[in-house]
């Protein structure tokens, strides 16, 4: 914890990122006066939650409460014992708690500040800048879940699938499948030191290391898929790739542009730069029965549909459409693809550039508006 404080400490004095330097954006902030008495939990909540709200920081409540919960050792603030609602803080927490919060009003998103956040049940280590995985990807390994328990005998020919996730970042879609899918093997693949360096953290944090093979890989450069053949033929690719349209980047909430990788989210001009990449490696990686999994924009089926039909050579065929646990269009949809198969899609959001405008959601089964 005091590790962490530090680097926080190192964030607020240093210079910003955006485009890789910290808080360029919020080069006018200056650091409050830390707050006087010995408060407790809920006057310290009530008192971040009006500066928050003051200086338009998203979420404002929410964010107070998870970082208060966490200097008192909880994951939320309604699952603190109630005496420390109103147990007078220390003035070490009260100094935890000012430079945590200081580090919100310059957008920083909470799962940064926290340094962890939970995934399907998981407890991942955040840090930046690798992305932070929404909770519309919990639907995603949900469906695979799905998919592979109603299909035994398509995946997995020693009793689990053998997976390969294209762009691992944290590794929360890889170690959630690996939770539950005991017999099951992943292989994890990113561009990104850090982003393979923070899976291979999470994997042995969660004793999972055994059963998945992190590896840095571009699977845009030519001959690429290449290093992946040792393993044999894959069971399932999944994949929540960068996606954005180009032009839509800027749009991107604070939180999002000035603190996670622009190269996790840029999916170039129509935001299939990295998902057609994909659909072209599939085929020589894939058995006959395998099947891909795909998160991407609401404005992609036409597009891959179109593409797809371009390139018949690949066998895939898309199939199916699903919502998101709201029962409505949300943020994103995956599909599904499979070759000589069929092929499913999963979707849910507003349109693409006002969906991706919202702060990332603090609350992971929030249906609200």
């Amino acid at each position: 914890m005091e590790c962490w404080g530090r680097m926080l400490r190192a964030f607020l004095s240093g210079p910003g990122r955006r485009g890789g330097t910290w808080g360029s954006a919020y080069s006018s902030w200056r650091p409050r006066r830390p707050v006087p008495g010995l408060l407790n939990a809920t006057e310290l909540v009530s008192h971040w939650t009006a500066i928050f709200e003051k200086e338009g920081i998203p979420e404002a409540q929410e964010s107070s409460e998870y970082i208060v919960a966490h200097v008192l050792g909880a994951k939320t603030f309604q699952s603190l014992r109630p005496v420390l609602w109103t147990q007078p803080l220390t003035p070490w927490q009260l100094q935890y708690i000012q430079e945590l919060s200081s580090c919100r009003l310059q957008r920083m998103p909470v799962q940064y500040i926290l340094g962890e956040w939970d995934f399907q049940g998981l407890s991942l280590k955040m840090a930046p800048p690798v992305f932070i995985p929404r909770p519309e990807t919990e639907e995603l390994v949900e469906w695979v879940l799905e998919e592979v328990a109603q299909r035994p005998h398509a995946v997995g020919a020693q009793g689990g699938p053998l997976i390969l996730e294209v762009g691992c970042g944290s590794g929360a879609i890889s170690l959630s499948l690996l939770s539950q899918l005991p017999q099951s093997r992943v292989i994890a693949v990113d561009k990104g030191e850090a982003s393979i360096c923070l899976t291979r953290e999470n994997a042995q944090r969660l004793r999972l290391q055994d059963r998945i093979w992190i590896v840095p890989l571009d699977v845009t450069l030519e001959g690429s898929w290449a290093h992946l053949l040792s393993w044999g033929p894959m069971d399932l690719v999944v994949s929540n790739p960068p996606y954005v349209f180009h032009q839509d980047m800027e749009q991107l909430a604070p939180e999002i542009l000035s603190y996670e990788d622009p190269a996790a989210l840029d999916g170039g001009e129509k935001g299939m730069d990295i998902i057609t990449h994909i659909l072209a490696l599939a085929p020589r990686l894939l058995k006959d029965s395998g099947s891909i999994f795909l998160e991407v924009d609401p404005r992609h089926p036409e597009l891959v549909d179109g593409w797809l039909q371009s390139r018949p050579d690949l066998s895939l065929h898309l199939v199916a459409v699903r919502k998101d646990f709201c029962g409505r269009m949300e943020l994103e949809f995956a599909m599904w693809l499979t070759p000589d198969l069929t092929a499913a899609l999963i979707y849910s959001g507003q349109q693409g550039e006002e969906a991706m405008k919202a702060f990332l959601p603090l609350e992971p089964r929030s249906c609200s508006s």
